[in-house]
């Protein structure tokens, strides 16, 4: 039996008052100085760069930005796959007093000029490889080009000039307010409309990573750990909980530029990770290789964590089996920093289908359509406030002002909340189907249909039939080897039928090879909409 958690979670790892995001990771760079801060295995033979090293280089390109007239709020676009030129042209573009706006690795010419022209970046740093084919032109604010391996289009330049150790530019006098000093300007890969950018605070990002390293609980993030991480630092969950986490802790971080299930597993062994950042389908890839005998025995891996995408709880407890690593499931917005969130590793309240309870300093209610609080174990819209939480969407105040009401933050997730206070995601509010007056959650159905031992993958989404009612219909990855016909789909439909009340079984039944993912790992249910 477990025991409420209300009290447990009070205090910050430390103060984030007045404190920014490089200032902290230099201090930390000064203390740990010849132990090894990175690992990229994306170079041949990989690379291994000392925490004196990176303090060093951020430093230098710091002030190689300056001399090439970045000047302090102007915004800087990183389009980098997962390496140690990211971190660095992170933290020196803060440094040099610029705002980073980071931009995924796979996006194609129109989504990149989209963010570039919309948050009216002056420089961009990237790679040749990633720029062939993209047309920068028509951009009036970007100024400078940079590419880190790959030599890009004529007038870009090589991110290593920005190492020039003759450079003595003088760097930005120290800013006055971390609150509203921008630190990044992640886009969000909203379900409605086009990505908006997010403007999170050095005060939000420093003030997150004190949130979720948790002092004196069981798993706490320790200077010993090394972390591996392959899900991407253009995107919240990555960076703040991978690169800054572990930068400002003093681990060893572990870059792989992207998922790669038997490459992860043999870095697992040779490194001695002790932590990873994982999505649900990166574990449901790991519980398949152990099935086949190929999960390394002698690791020293303490625990997973799972997040930025419903965690379906036969996933999580077949992975503990087959593996013997506990999960921490998390629950976070990029609205938020992200982290809200955290699973407890004490027996006690190891619940690793709940998200856990909120990080110190953050307040919710879960309230219902007419904005009143439910009552305990009732479902409703999780609406929060904390030190995390963003100043608002970049250029859009009417966006702002539809999730930001005096303080708070409305989520747009339906929540409920166990008599211990541990708190479990049912699904957003936008994606719930309404079937005659009852309500369905995909992620419910999309959880039952994962415990079947055909199915790999799935997605469940809806479609409005001829009497104008929504009809829940599923997309199924199966297993290799079996038959995606009429016979699978019905046996599928009474396994659902079987756990669920009658409206919630899939009416109509889909085999794909594979279904469409954001980056970071969230299922997108408008392109599956489209395929009915």
């Amino acid at each position: 039996m477990t025991s409420s958690v209300e009290g447990l979670r009070t205090k910050l790892f430390d103060n984030p008052e007045g404190k920014f995001v490089h200032d902290v990771v230099l201090d930390s760079c000064r203390r740990h100085g010849a132990k090894i801060a990175i690992i990229d295995t994306s170079c041949v033979p990989e690379r291994r760069i000392t925490y004196a090293a990176y303090g060093e280089m951020v430093e230098l390109a710091a002030r190689g930005l300056v001399a090439a007239g970045i000047r302090p709020g102007e915004v800087i676009g990183i389009f980098l796959p997962n390496c140690w030129e990211f971190g660095i042209a992170y933290h020196a573009a803060t440094l040099a007093g610029a705002i980073p706006t980071t931009l995924n690795p796979t996006y194609r010419e129109r989504e990149v000029h989209y963010q570039l022209d919309n948050s009216d970046a002056v420089a961009l740093i990237s790679d040749g490889s990633l720029l062939t084919g993209i047309d920068l032109s028509g951009l009036p604010a970007l100024r400078r080009v940079y590419t880190v391996r790959t030599p890009g289009p004529s007038g870009s330049q090589l991110f290593d000039a920005l190492f020039d150790l003759e450079n003595n530019s003088p760097l930005p006098g120290p800013q006055h307010d971390s609150r509203l000093t921008l630190a990044t300007l992640p886009y969000s890969s909203g379900t409605t409309g086009l990505p908006k950018g997010v403007m999170l605070s050095h005060y939000n990002l420093v003030a997150n990573v004190y949130q979720t390293l948790i002092p004196g609980e069981l798993g706490a993030i320790a200077e010993e750990d090394v972390m591996l991480c392959f899900l991407p630092l253009y995107h919240i969950y990555g960076m703040t909980v991978g690169l800054n986490l572990c930068l400002m802790r003093g681990c060893t971080l572990v870059l792989m530029p992207r998922f790669d299930c038997e490459k992860s597993l043999q870095i697992i062994a040779q490194e001695s990770i002790t932590l990873t950042l994982c999505v649900p389908p990166t574990l449901l890839a790991y519980c398949q290789a152990a099935e086949q005998g190929k999960f390394p025995r002698e690791h020293g891996m303490r625990w997973v964590k799972s997040g930025a995408a419903p965690l379906a709880p036969e996933l999580a407890r077949r992975f503990t089996a087959c593996t013997g690593i506990p999960i921490r499931q998390g629950y976070g917005m990029t609205e938020a920093s992200p982290v809200t969130h955290m699973g407890f590793l004490t027996p006690e309240h190891y619940r690793p289908e709940s998200v856990g309870a909120p990080v110190a300093q953050t307040e919710c209610r879960v309230l219902n359509e007419k904005e009143n609080e439910v009552p305990q174990g009732e479902i409703g819209e999780l609406v929060m406030r904390g030190p995390q939480f963003m100043l608002g969407y970049w250029k859009s105040p009417d966006a702002t002002a539809a999730v930001l009401r005096d303080g708070w933050y409305w989520t747009g997730d339906i929540v409920r909340v166990d008599e211990n206070g541990l708190y479990y995601v049912v699904d957003r509010r936008k994606e719930m189907m309404k079937y005659k007056g009852f309500s369905i959650a995909p992620a419910e159905v999309e959880s039952v249909l994962l415990e079947h031992p055909l199915v790999r993958d799935c997605g469940v989404v809806s479609r409005i039939d001829a009497a104008g009612e929504e009809i829940p219909c599923a997309f199924v990855v199966l297993r290799e080897g079996l038959p995606p016909n009429q016979d699978t789909a019905s046996r599928l439909q009474g396994f659902v039928a079987e756990r669920l009340t009658h409206y919630k079984m899939p009416r109509e039944v889909y085999f794909v090879q594979s279904l469409p993912r954001t980056a970071s790992g969230k299922i997108l249910r408008r392109e599956l909409r489209k395929l009915v």
